[in-house]
């Protein structure tokens, strides 16, 4: 068996792997947030953007890995523009991320002291807005990719 073949093969994997599981996170988070949450409601939110940031993560050292190692080479991405909107559309959704993320963070205060964060609708309304705009461009960048592994842009 080729050994590069299974390398490949095996980040490309982990690759798609970790867009369902940004995907699937940003699912959750979108349909559990509500005003009433209790405690462990809030709790499965919190654990549900550390998968998704974890998952973010691998899919950039593994997106950066299939362009260096496992692709058609780094001259074929860095000359094709649908590789650049498809980078700029992951580092949008990525900050768009920072501000749901940042909170959930500050939501362990309460939490640590038994007690739960105060949930507006204003602020349930902004997060399922910018979760909506992050799923959209989670679906729209696969489209790019496979545009772009298919050679339009050039």
């Amino acid at each position: 068996m080729d050994s590069i073949a299974l390398k490949s093969a095996l980040v490309a994997y982990i690759h798609y792997l970790c867009i369902l599981l940004c995907i699937g996170s940003l699912l959750f988070e979108r349909l559990t947030l509500q005003i009433d949450l209790n405690r462990s409601g809030v709790i499965s939110i919190i654990i549900a953007d550390i998968i998704y940031g974890l998952a973010g993560v691998m899919l950039i050292i593994t997106g950066i890995l299939r362009v260096r190692y496992f692709g058609q080479g780094a001259d074929f991405y860095i000359h094709n523009p649908l590789f650049w909107v498809k980078v700029a559309a992951y580092i949008s959704v990525g900050l768009l991320s920072l501000y749901p993320t940042i909170t959930y963070i500050l939501w362990a205060i309460p939490i640590s002291k038994n007690n739960l964060p105060t949930l507006t609708s204003k602020l349930i309304s902004r997060f399922r807005l910018i979760i909506n705009v992050e799923l959209v461009g989670f679906c729209l960048i696969p489209l790019v990719a496979t545009l772009m592994t298919r050679g339009i842009g050039l």
